[in-house]
């Protein structure tokens, strides 16, 4: 099952690096590579949040 591109909330508090629109959409909106973006997601896992705590330390 495919992740429904127009959903909010609880998917939006999460990051799928499996799904190529989603890892478009937070590259963009973390203003992130995609390579940092895996490797932030490697570090501390698949929050959002915890995501953007990582990346604003680099």
């Amino acid at each position: 099952m495919t992740d429904d591109t127009k959903k909010t909330g609880l998917d939006r508090k999460l990051i799928s690096l499996e799904e190529p629109h989603e890892v478009l959409s937070w590259t963009k909106s973390l203003g992130c590579s995609e390579a940092q973006l895996r490797e932030a997601v490697k570090a501390v896992g698949n929050s959002a949040e915890a995501v953007r705590v990582y990346l604003d330390k680099k």
